[in-house]
Order: structure tokens, then C-alpha cells, then sequence
């Protein structure tokens, strides 16, 4: 009757690793896909006003760098207050378990049966666990929480930062290094293909049909040039 505890063990563990790499894989995604759309909104945008070179990359290298210091400030002071709930949830369920450790047992056998296994497989599945480390087994069956991995708030800074920034290169490479003429197409293609395989990407990633991603995805950003190159063309009309 030993068997069954290793392996739930190891399902819940490498279940959760496998969950926390999908969903940097898929913020960094969307990180890339936020810089590609709002960075080539910016230029597009300044483009329909003017062709200046140096406006263009000032206006771009403008937004690039706004746009990945708000994603990763916003992003790490999401995470750490999800690293604050994070502990004191570990340090609730610390408390309880040196308070109550018998109803603590019966929460966790509970839970485990709750997960397939029957009610005397679970108990001595829980009395394993406990034995072992209760926190631990705490903390993942009921938390979701890995003691040892919790969410670091200056990693997920790093990374959207860095995911925003590699998706803005796009559409500023795109805008200023092509010929004058050609600028704007090279851009508006360059960014839409991006686009689509970035909601390709998300959609994979998220186990979802592809293609309506990737139409959201491609008519989002179309939406977003059109509406900001219109605007730049307006007040570049008015000589503004």
C-alpha cells in the first residue's frame, strides 16, 4: 500500500512544474505580442504624420522603453503581492497544522479522496505525507503552492520586460530601416504576420483552436495601426 504515494507525489509535482512552465511560455507570449502591438501603433502612427527617420526611432525607441519598464513594474508588483499571499497562506497553514494536526490530517485524507483515491488509501496516503513533510504535502494538495518555488517577483520583472522589448524590436527595425518608400509596408506586413504567430503561439499553448486566436490576434493589430495612422495623418494634415 505504499505505491500509490510516490506516484501522487510525483504527478502533483511534475504537474506543477509542467502548469508554472506554460504560464511563463504564455506571458511571455502575450508580453511580446503587447510590444509588437503597442510599439507599431507608435510608429505607424508617427509615420502617417511624418518620415522623418529620427522622429520615427525617437517615437519608437520612446515607447519600447515606457512600454517594457510599465510591463515589468507592473508585473512585479503583481507577483509580490501574490508572493506576500503566497506566504501567509504557508504560514496559516504552519499554524494550523502545530494548533489542530488531527483535523489537519482529516482535511488532507479528504482531499485526497476528493482526487480518486478511496477513503483507506487516502488516509494512509495522508499519514505518509504528514510523516514526511506536512507543509509540503499541505501546501500542494490544498494550497497549489510548491514551498520551494514560489513566485519571485523580480524574475517575472526581467521577463516582461524582456518579452515586451523583443516583441517592440519588430516594428522599430521595421519602420526605420527599410527604404522611405517602403517603410510603412514592410511594418504593417512584418507586424501582422508577427501577430499570428503570437496568437498561434498563445493558442497552442493554451490548448485552444488556433485560428480564431489568430484572427483576434492579426484584426486587433490592424485595428490598432489604421485608427493610430489615421490620427498621425490627421495631424500631420493640420501641420501639427
Amino acid at each position: 500500500m505504499t505505491e500509490p504515494v510516490p506516484h501522487e507525489a510525483a504527478d502533483a509535482a511534475h504537474g506543477g512544474g509542467l502548469g508554472t512552465r506554460l504560464n511563463w511560455l504564455r506571458a511571455g507570449v502575450l508580453g511580446a505580442n503587447d510590444g509588437i502591438v503597442s510599439t507599431a501603433g507608435i510608429v505607424v502612427g508617427v509615420a502617417g504624420a511624418t518620415d522623418e527617420r529620427a522622429a520615427l526611432l525617437t517615437a519608437g525607441l520612446a515607447g519600447l522603453l515606457a512600454g517594457s519598464m510599465s510591463m515589468a513594474a507592473g508585473e512585479y508588483v503583481s507577483v509580490s503581492t501574490q508572493r506576500d499571499s503566497e506566504k501567509a497562506a504557508l504560514a496559516e497553514e504552519k499554524r494550523e497544522l502545530r494548533e489542530q494536526p488531527e483535523a489537519e490530517l482529516d482535511e488532507l485524507t479528504e482531499l485526497l479522496a476528493g482526487r480518486g483515491l478511496s477513503p483507506d488509501v487516502a488516509r494512509e496516503a495522508a499519514q505518509q505525507l504528514t510523516e514526511r513533510d506536512a507543509l509540503r504535502a499541505h501546501a500542494r494538495v490544498e494550497l497549489g503552492i510548491d514551498p520551494d518555488e514560489l513566485t519571485n517577483p523580480w524574475h517575472a520583472a526581467a521577463a516582461s520586460f524582456v518579452a515586451f522589448t523583443v516583441g517592440a524590436l519588430l516594428p522599430l527595425l521595421a519602420i526605420v530601416l527599410p527604404p522611405e518608400s517602403w517603410r510603412l509596408q514592410v511594418t504593417v506586413v512584418s507586424v501582422l504576420i508577427a501577430l499570428a504567430l503570437t496568437g498561434w503561439g498563445s493558442a497552442r499553448l493554451g490548448a485552444a483552436p488556433p485560428r480564431p486566436a489568430v484572427v483576434r490576434n492579426v484584426a486587433g493589430g490592424a485595428l490598432a495601426m489604421a485608427v493610430t495612422y489615421g490620427a498621425g495623418s490627421l495631424l500631420g494634415a493640420a501641420g501639427i
